[in-house]
């Protein structure tokens, strides 16, 4: 455990998860920044399944890279009494246990919420599930890509010639986000009142709650947000357009003064300021194709950086389109000092990785190493009071 956790906000506190993926890791993820005890039960041998993801960063999945910094690993058969014995002892002794184990896989083990909540009065158990434990859906499986066509997220991205998945895992990070400040209102809440509540998130409502926006446009509109690229569905201009250079260049007008500004200052067009055609935000939308037109033509007559220049003399948000190399080296994130190294298993790397987000006072978050597969298992078993034969025991019997 790192020097600086015993200052972290969360140092004391203790988290078992039976997690696998995305989800449940992003939540713990957060919780071992913060500096709490991240006790990760995996499988037997191969462990959690994102480890298999890929082994693009030095021979590890970048998922797991990403998600499971700064946890112990401990491996156990949660199938067998014996490695569920080992589970109920961490139990005993946890603040917070969070799962997303597959539809009625936590009944059956006895870890749903209403059965710790029996065994465990101050425990504050988490459930991560799909589409809830209630419901016509509790019993199906669901993966972020799933919920994204759900939700109708999927119908909303790409462009004319077709739908779109969003590129990074959007249904599992909202999911994560939202246990994870489940699990900090919940211990806020068993601090100052006693009482340890229980969190409950699924994919489909976290991912439900950021379709806010189109599910009103559409349900007071009549009709959905059209598939529309970079462009934006209720203002234009609004999008990417390709410079002289090829780079594509992004802006966005908000406001009246935007709309004068850009018809000045970068179009050279004052007198398309009081066009009725463009005369108002909902004008400019609907003349979106011949807006279009007149501003991408400026853009070819020009490179990207000058485009991007003149834009921030005209005082108007804008942003080239990064690729994630590009991304990777983002000045913001240098000059800030946004990068710090971490260990993988096996002594392998270490490699950068960012901060988190969020920057409390004062307090420098945990970047422990990865774990690699059942690394922490022979410590945490001996400090429940297994001996070495114990141990050796329960490893030829495949308990861990």
């Amino acid at each position: 455990m790192t020097e600086l956790s015993e200052a972290l906000p969360l140092s004391g506190i203790t988290v078992v998860s039976v997690e696998q993926a995305v989800a449940a890791p992003y939540a713990t993820r957060q919780l071992a920044d913060l500096g709490a005890r991240v006790i990760k039960v995996e499988r037997p041998g191969g462990g959690d399944f994102a480890r298999r993801y890929d082994t693009t960063v030095h021979g590890e999945s970048s998922y797991f890279v990403w998600l499971n910094r700064s946890k112990e690993s401990l491996t156990l058969d949660l199938k067998s009494a014996r490695g569920r014995d080992v589970l109920e002892r961490l139990l005993a002794g946890a603040d917070v246990f969070v799962q997303n184990l597959a539809p009625g896989a936590a009944t059956r083990l006895g870890l749903d919420s209403p059965a710790l909540r029996e065994r465990y009065p101050s425990l504050i158990p988490c459930t991560i599930s799909g589409y809830g434990t209630s419901g016509p859906w509790a019993d199906r499986k669901a993966y972020d890509l799933l919920v994204q066509c759900q939700t109708g997220l999927v119908s909303l991205t790409g462009n004319e010639h077709g739908s779109a998945r969003t590129g990074v895992s959007i249904a599992d990070i909202a999911a994560g986000m939202y246990a994870y400040s489940g699990v900090l209102t919940a211990l806020f809440t068993r601090a100052t009142t006693g009482v340890a509540r229980a969190v409950e998130v699924s994919l489909f409502e976290a991912l439900a709650e950021w379709m806010g926006q189109p599910a009103y446009y559409t349900r007071h509109g009549g009709t959905q947000p059209p598939r529309l690229g970079t462009q934006h569905a209720t203002i234009a201009p609004y999008g990417a357009y390709p410079a002289a250079d090829g780079k594509d260049v992004l802006f966005s007008i908000q406001n009246e003064r935007e709309w004068a500004a850009l018809c000045e200052r970068f179009l050279g067009r004052p007198e398309l300021v009081d066009d009725p055609r463009f005369a108002t935000g909902s004008d400019r939308v609907s003349h979106r194709e011949e807006l279009n037109a007149i501003v991408a033509a400026r853009f070819r007559a020009l490179d990207s950086q000058e485009a991007m220049k003149l834009l921030d003399a005209a005082g108007i948000a804008n942003s080239g389109v990064n690729t994630v190399e590009e991304f990777l080296t983002h000045p913001v994130l240098e000059e800030r000092h946004r990068w710090q190294d971490v260990r993988l298993p096996g002594g392998a790397g270490p490699v950068p990785a960012l901060l988190p987000p969020v920057d409390l006072a004062g307090v420098t978050p945990r970047m422990d190493a990865v774990p690699a597969v059942g690394e922490h298992t022979d410590t945490i078993l001996a400090a429940l009071g297994h001996s070495a034969a114990d141990i050796a025991a329960l490893r030829a019997d495949g308990v861990v």
